[in-house]
């Protein structure tokens, strides 16, 4: 095989993310005890970040009913990022396959891989003792199966870190609020810890992918992007999830896209990915509407 070394930056990043997975790697078929039961009365993450959090909705229901929906949403939140998870394995071998294995850069995507493996895996589990679809709507899997079909490595690697930013913010506060169920902040944890190598690796290749775009091109992939983000918000909690808590699916939703509280949780755990794709220019003046009618922008 003729081999063409990745760029040195490239080969030192990975070399440095595969001796953390070395060190910092989990395995939460073991590491977590699934067979205690989960308490109804916890909330599985912090109540000021539901949705329906400060609306009338919220303040008809009783202290179990709130954290009952507050499981819900986080096991909601993880079907999407399991979602996101699988476009983005599938992504990373795409990726992989034009690349020799012999280098550590492409050694590290296989590790991620794994890593994204146990986690789907993770996820399933805790979705199975929930109760919890762990298939997102339809809608959401031919945006994936989009995705998928455009094979832009820069649109994929940009809308599975946003996923990444967004779920691993949110899973943060999971994982440090002791009130929270127990089950919840154990697997937040282990998620926490993995994603931000996948974060640093994904963030590296984007603004390697980005160096050799042009004004237009650069302008297209804004557009994409905020299109697809602002779409893959709302179903990170869609309708059908206020059915399954027993509510009304459209009063709930359209309670939801009016709270301010809510807007204020999702341009939160969106700060980090705005600003990087602010700095790499696929964050534009035009694109930028799009953005805040998502209510991820403050």
């Amino acid at each position: 095989m003729h081999r063409t070394a990745a760029p040195l930056d490239r080969e030192q990043l990975a070399e440095r993310l595969l001796r953390a997975s070395v060190r910092h790697s989990h395995d939460p078929l073991t590491e977590i005890a699934w067979d205690e039961p989960i308490d109804p009365g916890r909330p599985a993450m912090p109540p000021h970040r539901c949705s329906l959090y400060g609306t009338a909705l919220w303040d008809s229901l009783g202290p179990q009913e709130q954290a009952a929906l507050c499981t819900r949403q986080f096991a909601g939140l993880l079907t999407w990022t399991l979602w996101g998870e699988l476009m983005l394995m599938e992504g990373l071998i795409r990726h992989v396959y034009d690349e020799d294995p012999a280098t550590r850069h492409a050694q590290y995507a296989l590790t991620e891989v794994a890593d994204e493996c146990r986690h789907s895996i993770m996820f399933g589990r805790y979705l199975t003792l929930t109760g919890h679809p762990t298939q997102v709507g339809p809608a959401a899997r031919r945006l994936g199966r989009w995705l998928l079909r455009t094979n832009c490595v820069p649109l994929l690697l940009a809308t599975t870190l946003f996923v990444e930013e967004f779920i691993e913010a949110a899973q943060r506060e999971v994982m440090r609020d002791e009130s929270l169920q127990p089950l919840a902040r154990s697997v937040s944890r282990i998620h926490v810890i993995e994603e931000a190598r996948h974060i640093g690796y994904a963030s590296a290749e984007l603004r390697h992918s980005c160096r050799a775009f042009g004004p237009a091109r650069r302008a297209a992939l804004a557009q994409a992007l905020a299109v697809t983000c602002a779409f893959m918000v709302r179903e990170a909690v869609p309708p059908r999830m206020y059915a399954l808590a027993g509510l009304d699916a459209r009063a709930a939703h359209r309670a939801a896209a009016a709270n301010p509280h809510w807007h204020r949780a999702t341009a939160t755990w969106s700060r980090k990915a705005v600003a990087l794709f602010r700095e790499l220019g696929i964050l534009d003046r035009w694109s930028e509407p799009i953005w805040r009618r998502a209510r991820l922008i403050d």
